[in-house]
């Protein structure tokens, strides 16, 4: 039974503030690649000139109030959403597939939270000096130094968060003008809740949260274990090398050679801490494999950098398997792709692309769909003939306005009365209406088990198309 005196856990972890060191190597100019392509990117996409007849010349709009997304010569709409359903799932299958070949590498380089923090880590960097100069300042008083290098540094980032929450926005109008609607006070309500919202959450996760982010918000995190495997390449510390019988021990003098090392049972690793101080996620790899590892590769940078200096073998920190690292004598790092996992992930992720692509490159300038009238489904007219009622809906994919022509196949084009709408003219994104009535004699009736509309579009004869809707009789058909 607990007394009053024991102490009750703490719901809310403090953060501690982490002060990353600067590194150079391969997974750095790597990750800083995928920052200046993913940047370049998403900054200068909305700003990008695409000549269109009926909507502004942005290459990459999402035009909300006409109910469409415009991706370069791409137009799409809401009756596309099998296109969403389906990029959504060969995401998905990405994500699956580089955790169960790369581990976290998604998160490591091509997140969006990734980026950006490195972005504000960098800014930081700039303003306050390298992670000592952090360090000595955060600890330093408030004085003038302080509000200074402090000040600026929040206030280019939230600068940085505001043309982020701004450049969002942009994709959804057009960019120029938003600009200048925006500054001026003519934009939209939801344009300045938008820039608002954005703008704080970007600051508050790229500066102030950062790696609290990816351990307690982002769920991906937690589930990714259950996708792991012990051929999962991931970034592991070579224990059974940088221990030794011994344990790892700084480089003092009788312990900078490896032979002086392994005569006393020491490892190679020589206890710089450069891995910890150079990790994101304020991590200690030396640990083992933990969940908040993101898999981006610094510390691999910073340990080889070590290495290369007392002229050690790199690797003490690399990419690779739990398998490999637990067998006598671990081979060459490598990617281990057959497996039924991967293998799965593959073939969906082709499958499901190539479906995506062939739907885009077949879809037409427009939809039709036939509906019959059920209450009733006929009606007999006092002569005898037998008459059924139909929805035309035509739906306009393509530029501008286009005329469409409604006829018939296999009956008398008098046979049907279309209102007075054999032609009828729909704008781009929109969609129309026409009623259809057939009325056939009982005897063209009982030999007529569907009826085809054809619909041909002016500017496009070639998409003309053929549909086929039933037509009941008394009795129904044997």
């Amino acid at each position: 039974m607990l007394d009053g005196t024991e102490s009750q856990p703490a719901l809310y972890q403090k953060r501690i503030p982490i002060f990353t060191r600067s590194v150079k190597g391969p997974f750095r100019r790597f990750k800083t690649a995928v920052f200046a392509f993913a940047f370049a990117v998403y900054f200068l996409l909305p700003w990008l000139p695409w000549a269109r007849l009926d909507a502004p010349s942005q290459a990459v709009l999402f035009d909300l109030p006409g109910r469409r997304f415009l991706i370069f010569g791409l137009t799409v709409y809401p009756q596309d959403v099998i296109w969403l359903a389906l990029l959504l799932f060969i995401a998905a299958i990405v994500l699956f597939l580089a955790t169960a070949l790369v581990g976290r590498a998604f998160c490591g380089y091509f997140c969006f939270q990734t980026l950006w923090t490195d972005c504000f880590i960098w800014i930081e960097h700039f303003v306050q000096g390298e992670r000592p100069a952090r360090q000595r300042l955060n600890r330093q008083a408030w004085d003038r130094e302080k509000i200074l290098k402090v000040g600026g540094t929040h206030a280019l980032w939230v600068l940085v968060a505001f043309w982020t929450a701004m450049t969002f926005a942009a994709y959804f109008a057009y960019a120029p003008q938003l600009v200048v609607d925006f500054f001026t006070g003519q934009a939209a309500p939801a344009a300045y809740i938008t820039v608002g919202i954005l703008t704080a959450s970007t600051y508050l996760a790229a500066g102030l949260m950062r790696e609290q982010i990816c351990t307690y918000v982002c769920p991906y995190g937690r589930f990714q274990s259950v996708m792991y495997e012990p051929q999962t390449l991931a970034v592991h510390y070579d224990a059974r090398r940088g221990e030794g019988p011994h344990g790892r021990a700084a480089a003092r003098a009788g312990q900078r050679t490896l032979a002086e090392r392994h005569a006393q049972g020491i490892g190679d690793c020589v206890n710089c801490s450069l891995c910890v101080q150079v990790c994101p996620a304020g991590i200690d790899i030396r640990d083992g494999l933990q969940y908040k590892c993101i898999s981006c590769g610094l510390c691999i940078d910073a340990c080889n950098g070590i290495m290369d200096s007392f002229g050690f073998p790199r690797g003490l920190i690399r990419y690779d398997s739990e398998g490999n690292l637990a067998s006598a004598t671990p081979a060459r790092p490598h990617l281990h792709w057959k497996r039924l996992s991967v293998i799965g992930y593959g073939a969906a992720l082709v499958l499901m692309t190539g479906f995506l692509l062939w739907s885009i490159a077949t879809r037409g300038s427009f939809d039709v769909v036939v509906s019959q009238v059920r209450q009733p489904l006929f009606v007999v007219l006092s002569n005898g003939d037998i008459r059924n009622r139909y929805q035309i809906r035509i739906t306009h994919k393509g530029d501008g306005t286009e005329t469409f022509t409604i006829g018939v196949r296999g009956i008398p084009d008098s046979a049907v009365d279309l209102g007075n709408f054999r032609e009828i003219a729909v704008r781009s994104g929109h969609s129309g209406l026409v009623q259809a009535s057939v009325r056939l004699d009982p005897a063209l009736a009982a030999r007529t088990p569907r009826v085809e509309f054809v619909i041909a579009p002016h500017a496009h004869p070639d998409e003309t198309r053929t549909v086929g809707a039933h037509f009941d009789v008394p009795g129904g058909r044997p």
